[in-house]
């Protein structure tokens, strides 16, 4: 099995938990450390959010012990309020610090963020020269095959940013436009992993260990990167490290192992998130982690009109009971 290296960073497994804005929380993230994933990462932070003391970025930072390794994933376009943010946070329990240049989501791309970045190579080279020079803990760049068709930029800017500082580079295999439909284009990650020295991570249409092998086989990349199909699925985590190494696969969870993990989740995002929001965040990953379950549809639809968590909990146990 390959090791993945990130400066001093030496995750056990090279598979990665992707940031997903409103998915990769605390609780979800320590759940799926839990269940072998390799490292993680926070959902993205605004770096001007930090700087004018938003005050929802302190919950978006906050971490535990138990998930070590963890990364900070930052966004913004300015180099030199990068650099500074970077080095503001470095002595927090991060491991590295990640900058956002995939993101395609339309009120951060016309802000000139996230995937914005692939059309100014110029300007995404000097964010993470800024913030490299700002810091000592490694710090990383994720970003999409280009930002359109016939636009595709991957390979020059993992260039700019191995020639900026960046200690590795994840590459998701779609292209802004495409934001996550069709095909993930793994060729481009094989171009990545050919053009650079420092570590590739590929992403995009990892659902199963078998993709996940696969994955790594065809493209060479040095650590995979699991992103929707985490989602109601933190199982998948220790599917591929039975699959890398060379054990069988566990079997797909059972109705009582869904029903065990909802409850348990459910728990940890009140214990970190207050009743009220925990209810309604469990919501949508309710409807994930019961995706073709048995009468999952009325669950749903039972579970969008609870108020307490008590009425939740009830309602999990006797739909999955």
């Amino acid at each position: 099995m390959k090791k993945l290296i990130i400066g001093p960073v030496e995750p056990e497994l090279p598979v990665l938990l992707a940031p997903m804005a409103g998915v990769t929380d605390l609780p979800f993230r320590l759940l799926c450390r839990e269940q072998g994933c390799g490292m993680v990462y926070t959902e993205m932070v605004s770096a001007k959010a930090i700087h004018y003391r938003n005050k929802n970025t302190e919950e978006l930072m906050k971490t535990d012990p138990r998930e070590a390794p963890v990364g900070l994933q930052l966004f913004g376009s300015d180099p030199a309020l990068m650099g500074e943010i970077a080095a503001s946070v470095e002595d927090r329990p991060f491991a590295l610090i990640d900058i956002n240049m995939g993101c395609p989501v339309p009120k951060v791309v016309n802000n000139h963020e996230g995937s914005a970045l692939m059309k100014d190579l110029k300007l995404a080279e000097a964010v993470i020269r800024a913030v490299a020079g700002s810091v000592r803990k490694p710090v990383t760049v994720k970003f999409r095959k280009g930002f359109a068709a016939g636009d595709e930029t991957a390979v020059d800017l993992a260039l700019a940013a191995q020639e900026a500082g960046a200690a590795a580079v994840a590459v998701h295999g779609r292209t802004r436009e495409q934001y996550y439909s069709g095909r993930a284009d793994w060729e481009i990650i094989r171009k990545v992993k050919e053009a650079v020295t420092i570590p590739v991570i590929g992403n995009g249409d990892i659902f199963s260990a078998a993709d996940a092998v696969r994955m790594m086989e065809e493209t060479g990349c040095d650590g995979v990167m699991v992103a929707r199909g985490a989602k109601g699925n933190p199982w998948i985590f220790r599917e591929i490290r039975a699959a890398l190494e060379g054990r069988e696969i566990p079997p797909r969870p059972g109705l009582e192992e869904i029903r065990q993990m909802i409850l348990r989740h459910a728990r940890m995002l009140e214990d970190c998130k207050g009743t009220g929001r925990a209810v309604r965040e469990m919501r949508k990953h309710i409807a994930w982690y019961t995706a073709g379950c048995p009468n999952s549809s009325a669950l749903r639809g039972r579970v969008n009109e609870a108020a307490a968590m008590e009425e939740l909990e009830n309602l999990v146990n006797q739909y999955l009971g």
